[in-house]
């Protein structure tokens, strides 16, 4: 009960208002995300007010907006245009299976391996995609365009020094919208973006064969939405735990999203997945808990079908003006400053980022891009700490060499390298006591170590192995196994 509470009751008043405010900049959002996808405008409104709805009871992340998205209809291009819109919705149907399937192998983990460095370029190429997505209406425009997103930006900023009652880009909204109304200016509106529906979404059945010639269609489109749209999903909730300063279960934001998009896809709409303005956008404005998500979804769909007339006459520069502001509250201004202070790896897994999402306009492989980086980087760190140090023993009978730091791929080469098979010895003891090995790499390291002075006719004993080590040893090691060590050797 005090979840319940804590998720829908405790915020009512904002996280109405906020889901208001949402409901205005995800129209315009989801018409032309249609366009991009080549579908009708309602396909995309659908399929916002669908998935913003059912996120609020099943995902994860109280407070998060879920919607279609310009990530998603990129993706969506060639299918739509190769076999119609049928096909669209079975793949949208098929992508949120995957994404179940995910929550269910509880890959929504995979997130702590995303690094600080990788989250803060996703963020700051994000910002810079939104402002991007905002030229097409200013380039060109007349100078009462300008004037109008100037008036909007002033609102927004202002507007809280005198009450923070109501959210100002709400104010904005409103305020511009009777402006142009009142002294009939002639710029674009919402209107001129496309049709509005005009009738509630409708459950259908996508009219595509059921045989494996349709899945062989629709599963690689339905793999990569899925993939992109939990990526895009785990990063935006990681987001907003930060900007709210709480926690969110990832598994299930996983599963939510495979609902989600399950039920967009019988009703007509587009895949979709969490969006990191409109999250902004709703939190900036006051919202918290799942109240909001479920304000945003049904207030768009009021809005379009019984108020489609008023909505179509909000003029663009008004929204222009809150995504502006979205765009720079979005993007970490201190990490520019903080450039110079990091560490050289972690400013160019964020530079690279940053750089391959504005370049491509693929979220997932800049996200990948720093992943990988940030795994190079870990792992040659990780493999300069290893130091091996030796010392004579019994008369220059015996050399004691002590292995401290961990082996594995990246350090293997040197592990072997630091041993002097050269020297003429009867014994050779390797204190590993303070070392772990980690991979089929490292163990065949100490093999190729063991056999060489092997080779030169040197004892050798290998003592202080740890648990997970012998383990490793046990199982692929060849050192200790004659005919091994024999095909080791002959190579």
């Amino acid at each position: 009960m005090k979840s319940l509470h804590q998720d829908w009751l405790a915020n009512v008043r904002n996280d109405l208002l906020a889901g208001l405010v949402v409901a205005l900049a995800l129209i315009p959002e989801a018409i032309a995300f249609s366009i991009i996808a080549g579908v009708d405008p309602r396909v995309g409104l659908y399929a916002s007010f669908c998935i913003a709805t059912v996120m609020a009871f099943a995902g994860g992340r109280p407070g998060m907006i879920s919607a279609a998205t310009g990530a998603m209809a990129l993706l969506m291009v060639t299918l739509v245009k190769d076999y119609g819109l049928q096909y669209l919705l079975a793949a949208t149907i098929l992508t949120g299976v995957l994404q179940i399937v995910a929550g269910w192998l509880r890959l929504g983990t995979l997130m702590r391996f995303v690094s600080r460095s990788v989250i803060t370029g996703f963020v700051n190429a994000l910002a810079i995609l939104i402002f991007m997505a905002q030229m097409p209406e200013l380039i060109g425009a007349s100078w009462v365009v300008y004037a109008m997103v100037a008036a909007g930006l002033a609102i927004i900023y202002l507007f809280p020094y005198l009450s923070k009652a109501v959210p100002s880009p709400l104010v904005a909204i409103v305020v511009l919208t009777a402006l142009a109304l009142g002294m009939g200016l002639d710029i674009r509106t919402v209107g001129d973006m496309g049709d509005l529906p005009d009738s509630l979404p409708i459950f259908l059945l996508p009219e595509v064969p059921l045989n494996f010639e349709t899945l062989r269609i629709i599963f690689p489109v339905s793999a990569t939405l899925a993939v992109v749209g939990l990526l895009e999903s785990m990063m935006t909730a990681s987001i907003v735990d930060e900007l709210t300063d709480s926690s969110s279960d990832k598994n299930r934001e996983c599963v939510g999203q495979g609902v989600a998009n399950i039920s967009c896809g019988f009703l007509g709409g587009m895949a979709g997945c969490a969006m990191i303005g409109q999250s902004v956008i709703n939190v900036k404005s006051g919202g918290r808990g799942r109240l909001s998500t479920l304000a945003a979804g049904i207030f768009l769909l009021l809005m379009v079908v019984f108020a489609g007339d008023w909505v179509a006459r909000i003029p663009m520069a008004a929204l222009v003006a809150v995504m502006i502001m979205v765009s720079i509250g979005t993007f970490n201004w201190a990490s520019v400053r903080d450039l110079r202070q990091h560490p050289k790896s972690s400013s160019v897994v964020m530079l690279a980022t940053v750089i391959v999402v504005v370049a491509t306009h693929d979220l997932a492989k800049g996200v990948l891009v720093g992943v990988l980086l940030s795994g190079f980087f870990f792992a040659h760190k990780v493999g300069q700490i290893l130091h091996i140090g030796s010392m004579s023993e019994d008369e220059g009978r015996v050399r004691t060499y002590k292995v401290t730091g961990q082996v594995f791929f990246a350090s293997a080469e040197r592990f072997v390298n630091a041993f002097d098979f050269r020297e003429v010895i009867e014994k050779v003891r390797i204190d590993v006591s303070r070392a772990h090995f980690w991979d089929i790499t490292a163990i065949s390291a100490l093999d190729k170590v063991v056999v060489k002075f092997r080779r030169e006719a040197t004892e050798v004993e290998v003592i202080g192995l740890n648990e997970a080590s012998s383990t490793m040893v046990d199982r692929f090691a060849v050192h200790d196994k004659p005919d091994a060590v024999e095909q080791l050797m002959g190579h």
